[in-house]
């Protein structure tokens, strides 16, 4: 029963992963990228728009339901530390964890709620805006780098469970 249920918390947590990795590399390959290249007031507009629809209940639960899932992992990844796939289900979980869950809380979300306050049009909007893509992006990398790691991670913990 319990391996039953490790494989499946196991499973949905590389889906997951998988899922946000996707998700974060299309705003760093192409969606960060076309915002950019618009004039500062319609960029602003955009990503206000994406960052309160971003907000809904399947993203949150893909987002949020995939940390507590892996947070979940982290109880068997160290009571069965000595057994196989161990070290790659905690180092998984902790990818996630902080490598998108905490850096998305640290860096993200402060950038979205400063551009949320400001009206696009404004100099102030234009001045923020021409800092904002550019070091949002990079902390985007880092999700996105943290949540495939973390989903091969977790595929070479199932393959090695067997």
């Amino acid at each position: 029963m319990f391996d039953t249920w490790l494989f499946g918390l196991t499973l949905v947590s590389a889906l997951g992963c998988g899922l946000m990795a996707g998700v974060f590399f299309g705003f760093s390959a192409f969606v960060m990228r076309a915002l950019a290249r618009l004039p500062a007031a319609q960029g602003i507009a955009a990503m206000q728009s994406i960052n309160i629809v971003v907000i809904n209940p399947l993203f949150m639960a893909a987002f949020l339901g995939t940390g507590a899932t892996c947070a979940l992992l982290i109880v068997p990844a160290v009571r069965m530390w000595q057994g196989p796939g161990a070290a790659c289900l905690l180092a998984g979980s902790l990818l996630y964890l902080v490598g998108t869950v905490a850096v998305t809380m640290a860096f993200n979300v402060p950038r979205n709620d400063a551009l949320a306050r400001v009206d696009p049009a404004s100099t102030d909007g234009a001045r923020l805006w021409a800092g904002y893509a550019t070091v949002w992006t990079a902390w985007n990398h880092v999700r996105t780098v943290a949540a495939l790691a973390a989903a091969v991670l977790f595929t070479i913990a199932l393959c090695q469970r067997g």
